[in-house]
């Protein structure tokens, strides 16, 4: 039997057998004796983990503090749409400016602009040849001419558009990069692009309201709410335009006023011009003439002259004149455009546009009265108005007897459109003088208001001018059941010193509805030239008064004034006639 290797058997019960050896035994460690150093930065180990996990355990509930105090306890400056709460504005350093409806008719919107660094630039005629590509707009001379410049910066083109910036990021290009920045934009392009005015591309105003508010503009979020109503707006612009292209002028103005709060609701000055491009444009269309030039406006003119005989009592609506002989006043003579040679009451030398029988009403009332009278209306001072593009009155000086009968119908005094519009609500609205206003109305009320002329003689104005329409000069300015009324005026150009016998302003200024006013729409037509149409003609009743008539026949049901049958205005008009209009409404008619 194979007991194993001697030493490695164990034999039990067997006597003076000596047991085999188990595994060695193992001694426990000694425990470890620590002196004073050792003990000591044991501790300071132990006080550091501690610190440790206190700092980040802080650090943990500070987080978590302000995670519960976004998500849960306060309104965030975030837009929050899906919960159907107001978005707050995007502050881009300068506010919108809106119509009286809020649109939009100037903005600021982030844009990326495109610079380069020169010495980065590894070849300098590729660079420049790449980018003229994709930015036509661009000279590939004059990139590399930028791009040799030794320095570090310099710009290549601001406020680029999305798709202009992402097809320069796809050509790779070293040495260009691109600046974060605001960029002015206007929707609505040229459309009222002379009262909005425009800014630099650094976003300074530097016309129109932009520039009139540009401070206030950049100091406040909320909108500059504006008395413009874009829809109009649109309207009056079609209008002067296609007017314009009919009658090949140079030029036109259009203007809607409310009478009773003084806000202007539409101006137009054309030529107009693109706001995104400034610069490039002509100084005759940067030009307000609407706020800015200043006219002689013709027979408008006698809307002020009448006013003024009637209030001061210097005749009644029964009076008359005689015009059967022109006025000789030094080397001038004064005639009538169309003489009707016999004796005219006054309602009829207002609606035949008599120079002879408007010159002896002024005459009658003297230098003075005219004088005291214009400046009370505030044809004598600028328009307050907040642009900065303001005419100052031509006004003549000395102002001698020729003056008074010349500025009596319209000759001898030059004034801006807007002036014009204001004065004629007065004459119209009761005998209020109202500001003008391009900010929208907070409130029913006025700033202030000036009694001019008396409530009866605004009602006898407003009889007059309805009749020019009816019977008159006016009657192309006839809006089928919008009852309207208003006066022509056609002035030869000032050429230097001298009128030009081939250049005209054609005008008409009307009001509706005449029972009770409550829109002046003013049209000016700068040069026009006659067609067989007009046969000829380019006066103010063949021009500005069927644009006058279609602009109202337009913005009738915007405004809420529907039109009203034939047989309804008959009843109206013969309620509109003075008490002592006397036995001349039929010599009118």
């Amino acid at each position: 039997m194979n007991q194993g290797p001697p030493g490695l058997q164990h034999r039990r019960g067997i006597p003076g057998a000596r047991p085999s050896p188990g595994p060695p035994t193992l001694n426990p460690p000694k425990p470890i004796k620590l002196d004073g150093v050792g003990k000591l930065a044991l501790e300071t180990g132990r006080t550091r983990l501690l610190v440790t996990g206190l700092v980040f355990a802080l650090a943990f509930l500070a987080i978590g503090l302000r995670l519960v105090e976004l998500g849960l306890l306060r309104d965030g400056n975030e837009p929050r749409v899906a919960r159907g709460e107001t978005a707050q504005p995007f502050n881009t350093g300068r506010a919108d400016i809106v119509d009286r409806n809020g649109v939009v008719l100037a903005s600021t919107l982030p844009t990326q602009s495109l610079y380069a660094n020169p010495r980065l630039v590894m070849d300098v005629q590729e660079t420049a040849a790449a980018l003229a590509g994709v930015l036509p707009e661009l000279s590939a001379r004059e990139l590399s001419a930028k791009l040799s410049l030794d320095r570090s910066f310099v710009w290549l083109k601001r406020n680029l558009t999305p798709r202009q910036q992402y097809e320069v990021n796809r050509l790779g290009l070293p040495g260009l990069d691109f600046q974060r920045e605001l960029d002015r934009v206007y929707p609505l392009g040229a459309l009222a692009v002379q009262t909005v005015g425009f800014t630099d591309v650094d976003g300074n105003g530097l016309a129109g309201l932009e520039r009139a508010f540009d401070t206030q503009l950049r100091s406040q979020d909320q909108p500059l709410e504006l008395s413009l109503d874009v829809r109009i707006q649109h309207i009056l612009a079609e209008e002067v335009a296609r007017t314009i292209a009919e009658f090949r002028a140079i030029g036109g103005v259009g203007l809607v006023l409310d009478v009773d709060s003084g806000e202007i609701v539409a101006l137009v000055s054309l030529p107009t011009f693109d706001p995104d491009r400034p610069g490039v444009a002509p100084s005759e269309a940067r030009f307000n003439r609407a706020t800015l030039g200043v006219y002689e406006m013709g027979s408008v003119f006698k809307i002020f002259t009448t006013a003024m005989a009637l209030d001061e009592g210097i005749v009644d609506l029964n009076d008359g004149y005689d015009v059967r002989k022109p006025i000789k006043a030094a080397r001038y003579v004064i005639r009538d455009y169309k003489p009707k040679n016999r004796w005219l009451s006054i309602p009829e030398i207002f609606i035949y546009s008599s120079n002879i029988g408007t010159v002896h009403m002024a005459m009658d009332a003297g230098t003075k009265a005219q004088q005291d009278f214009l400046s009370r209306i505030g044809l004598t001072r600028p328009a307050p108005v907040e642009l900065p593009e303001i005419g100052q009155p031509m006004l003549p000086s000395p102002w001698r007897e020729i003056n008074t009968m010349t500025i009596a119908y319209g000759h001898g005094l030059a004034v801006s459109p807007l002036q014009v519009a204001r004065a004629v609500g007065a004459m119209v609205n009761g005998g209020l003088l109202r500001p003008v206003t391009l900010l929208k109305a907070t409130s029913a009320e006025p700033l202030y208001e000036q009694r001019v002329i008396s409530e009866e003689t605004s009602r006898a104005m407003s009889w007059l001018m309805r009749l020019v329409v009816q019977y008159g000069t006016g009657r192309k300015a006839n809006a089928p059941g919008y009852m309207v009324g208003g006066k022509t005026g056609t002035a030869d150009k000032l050429v230097g010193r001298r009128y030009a016998n081939d250049a005209r302003m054609a005008t008409f200024v009307g009001a509706f509805p005449m029972d009770d006013p409550r829109y002046v729409v003013l049209a000016m037509i700068d040069e026009p030239k006659g067609n067989e149409s007009t046969l000829g003609y380019a006066t103010g009743g063949w021009v500005a008064a069927p644009l006058v008539g279609r602009v109202v026949e337009r913005i009738g049901p915007l405004v809420g004034i529907r039109p009203r049958p034939a047989e309804e205005l008959a009843g109206v008009d013969e309620l509109l006639i003075p008490a002592k209009a006397g036995r001349f409404v039929l010599a009118a008619q």
